[in-house]
């Protein structure tokens, strides 16, 4: 029997961050969300990726109006932290990455293999944009740290999920955050607008103007924070919103025989980092009471 040779592409750039930085940005889901698409109008908001070999990995890649996205799966054959990662497409396509770190740089080089519903051309702009564009969020990224709770439930997805969402519930484990008192306003619909409110130390309303980047019932909630509210104005640029731009809120359901491990990944300044250490875990703690009572 007759086998197609495959067409190679390789797609390269150079990086101006150490490889440790570059490593980083390129594997973990939170940054993933954010510079995996190859134009501004499509997005990938959700990802599942486990990083070794035989560990699967799940893109979803979808436009921004809905219109059209599908999932990018694959497993991985090959993983070297900081040099060299290769996987295989859910269609048998080949793709490896090598990372080449010299000092405050990084040389990228991805090859891959292509498919032939699209001309080897679009293809390889595809590829080489999605790479610009981790290239360009890298050498932007603000200093942001990624922060991870967890805890195990006992209760389904389903009552942990609503325990977070429902709106009378929301305040009472929110309160971890601002006894003074949390509410949102707006819809958790995927797409829709919605406002985290509460008065601050002044007792002046203040809080952050995000939107539902995904919203999987009893899966997954992605949440991206696009600026603040200060004296009950909207701040959508400037000092006083930049930090917190285009950072992410993620919850991740995962229920096994009844129970639910709930995980959250969030973007984290230096002065948030002390209060999320001391919220979040007490925060987790009153969704578990909520949700094995209810």
């Amino acid at each position: 029997m007759e086998t197609t040779q495959k067409t190679a592409i390789t797609v390269e750039a150079n990086i101006n961050a150490p490889v440790e930085k570059v490593w980083k940005l390129w594997i973990e889901p939170l940054h993933i969300m954010r510079w995996n698409n190859a134009s501004d109008d499509w997005q990938t908001p959700r990802v599942e990726n486990d990083l070794r070999v035989n560990g699967d990995f799940i893109f979803r890649m979808e436009a921004k109006d809905g219109s059209s996205g599908f999932d990018l799966e694959g497993t991985y054959t090959d993983v070297k932290p900081l040099e060299r990662i290769a996987y295989v497409l859910k269609d048998g396509r080949k793709v490896s990455v090598s990372f080449t770190g010299k000092g405050i740089t990084t040389f990228v080089k991805e090859t891959f293999e292509t498919e032939e519903k699209n001309s080897t051309e679009f293809q390889k702009k595809g590829w080489q944009a999605i790479l610009d564009n981790f290239k360009k969020y890298v050498e932007s990224r603000k200093e942001l740290e990624t922060m991870h709770f967890e805890i195990k439930i006992n209760a389904s997805a389903d009552k942990v999920y609503k325990a977070m969402l429902d709106e009378k519930k929301y305040q009472e484990w929110t309160a971890a955050f601002n006894p003074a008192g949390s509410y949102y306003k707006g819809s958790w619909r995927k797409g829709s607008k919605i406002e985290f409110l509460g008065p601050d130390k002044k007792g002046e309303l203040g809080g952050m103007v995000s939107r539902i980047k995904e919203n999987i019932p009893n899966n997954f909630v992605s949440i991206e924070h696009l600026g603040v509210i200060k004296n009950g104005k909207e701040i959508m640029s400037g000092p006083e919103a930049e930090t917190f731009v285009g950072s992410l809120e993620n919850y991740t359901f995962k229920e096994d025989h009844g129970n639910t491990l709930l995980l959250v990944d969030t973007d984290s300044n230096q002065e948030l980092k002390k209060i999320f250490l001391d919220a979040w875990p007490k925060a987790l703690s009153k969704v578990k009471e909520i949700s094995e009572k209810a």
